[in-house]
């Protein structure tokens, strides 16, 4: 099931959205301000976001560029071409004005679902019984599913677009900087070992291995 995060703090707005993506058969998640919606996606990865700009604290405008891999659809009362214009050259998929028929709302939901599905940069990388599948985010080691955090897929859709090779530490963190800002050396050992924790647990095989005095690596399976 495809799932969408309504970033809105007006609660009337954002219930009608989370009623009409549910009944055609979404998953909704909510956030109310654009600081809580960057903590949650540390750990959650939904395929679409509804994103307002007037919110509380850290605004739309301020939050859309900090969203990385996920369409950003804007829906907002502004209407001036200017706006709309800025907010597409800065990263957004797509601009709804409020207020919108929900019939528009869900037509554009699913055609930037299906440009992101149909992604050049889409793919789907696997090691044996684990999967990554960059279009849903959606990790699995056979049938079991794995929740990462944001820091924890980037680490591994890394080493699986590089299977088998050595990254060292400053390669590892240089390449994952743009999705994961807060990862940093002192702390990727950590997220490194969470990582190894959760893939081990599902599967009782160690994909994550350390080359000691140089980085990290992805084993295959025996």
């Amino acid at each position: 099931m495809q799932a969408i995060l309504i970033i809105d703090d007006d609660a009337a707005i954002g219930n009608l959205e989370q009623e009409v993506l549910e009944r055609a058969g979404y998953a909704v998640q909510r956030a109310y301000s654009g600081t809580e919606a960057l903590l949650l996606l540390k750990s959650s990865h939904p395929n679409l976001i509804l994103l307002d700009l007037m919110l509380p604290g850290l605004s739309g405008e301020e939050a859309l560029p900090r969203i990385q891999w996920i369409p950003v659809i804007v829906v907002s009362a502004k209407t001036a071409v200017q706006d709309k214009v800025n907010l597409l050259l800065g990263g957004a998929a797509d601009y709804l004005t409020k207020p919108f028929d929900t019939k528009e709302l869900l037509a554009r939901v699913a055609v930037r679902l299906r440009e992101a599905s149909h992604s050049p940069l889409a793919a789907v990388y696997t090691c044996g019984s684990l999967m990554l599948d960059t279009a849903s985010h959606e990790v699995r080691v056979g049938d079991v599913q794995v929740q990462l955090t944001r820091t924890e897929y980037a680490i591994l859709k890394l080493l699986m677009q590089n299977p088998g090779q050595v990254l060292a530490k400053s390669v590892l963190l240089d390449r994952i900087s743009a999705d994961t800002p807060d990862c940093t050396e002192s702390s990727l050992k950590t997220h490194i070992g969470n990582l190894r924790g959760k893939l081990r647990s599902a599967s009782d095989h160690d994909y994550v291995e350390a080359v000691w005095g140089i980085g990290f690596r992805l084993k295959t399976e025996s």
